[in-house]
């Protein structure tokens, strides 16, 4: 089984040269797919193309994908900020002259604030794009690390799925083989019915007597409706079965379960076949939950 999930989480860490970054990527229910992208200073060009990536993994999810990234000391270069040091050599060179202190040494000097700056080191635009080559070629391995993740969720999902599908097969069973179907006790329910009509409405004549009697027969039939259930399950099947992405397909016919359900209620004149309905759209309703996390 194929099935995947839209729910889903991955992180890996990469390096190249002096730098090293994190990837982190989450995955939750969507309608469609949604990419939301966080990148730092200096990395936004790399948008595109992550956009890209993602799409070719991934078919359905609100996906967000965040990198960070930080330079090794290799990549850092120590700068005087000569403003800084003339202002503290003149300030110091003013305090000798006043107290006939001696000037501090260079020691002293560099351990002042503002004096000493880090500063990012120049790059070559050839080792810019080897490095950002690496992080979109690391990115892959981390898209499919969350595909095996929403794989591995969409396998308990599929076992969830199957067992809701054993218990709406059972409960229609269960209707179908109902005593109150039998046609003795359809035409025995059917008779009070009637008897009912009659001593509401005097005045009832018989075309129209048997025109209440065919609605009341009609009305009181879920024969259609167990039909179509026991189809959908059948169907729900086979999407289980299926190797694409069978999210929309699932949901469209958890709808459907759910119409024939609500129908079938609304039909039944039986305490234990509305009491099987009421536990059937209750199956139903946990299975449409599930279906929501179908990519």
């Amino acid at each position: 089984m194929t099935m995947k999930s839209m729910t889903g989480f991955a992180r890996a860490d990469g390096s190249f040269g002096t730098a090293a970054w994190h990837w982190e990527l989450r995955s939750v229910n969507g309608r469609g797919l949604d990419v939301r992208v966080r990148l730092p200073n200096g990395y936004e060009s790399l948008e595109p193309a992550i956009r890209e990536a993602v799409a070719k993994h991934l078919v359905r999810g609100n996906v967000t994908v965040s990198l960070s990234v930080n330079r090794r000391e290799g990549g850092q270069a120590i700068r005087i900020n000569e403003e800084a040091l003339a202002e503290v050599v003149k300030a110091a060179d003013r305090i000798r002259e006043l107290t006939g202190c001696a000037l501090p040494r260079a020691d002293g000097l560099i351990g002042i604030k503002g004096v000493l700056e880090l500063s990012e080191e120049e790059e070559e635009s050839e080792e810019i794009a080897a490095r950002s080559e690496a992080i979109l070629d690391h990115l892959n391995e981390v898209l499919d690390s969350l595909v095996g993740a929403r794989s591995a969720e969409g396998q308990r999902l599929n076992k969830v799925l199957n067992a809701h599908l054993v218990k709406i097969d059972r409960l229609v069973n269960l209707i179908e083989c109902s005593p109150a179907r039998t046609p003795a006790a359809v035409k025995a329910r059917l008779k009070e019915q009637v008897a009912r009509l009659l001593e509401a409405s005097n005045g009832l004549d018989p075309e129209r007597l048997h025109q209440e009697a065919v609605f009341i027969a009609t009305r009181a039939d879920v024969e259609e409706e167990l039909k179509r259930l026991i189809a959908h399950v059948g169907a729900a099947h086979d999407l289980l079965k299926d190797d694409g992405a069978v999210g929309r397909k699932f949901d469209f016919l958890a709808q459907e379960f759910n119409r024939e359900a609500n129908t079938l209620c609304s039909k039944a004149n039986d305490v234990e076949i509305t009491r099987a309905g009421l536990e059937l759209k209750t199956v139903i309703d946990q299975m449409r939950e599930q279906v929501q996390n179908i990519e």
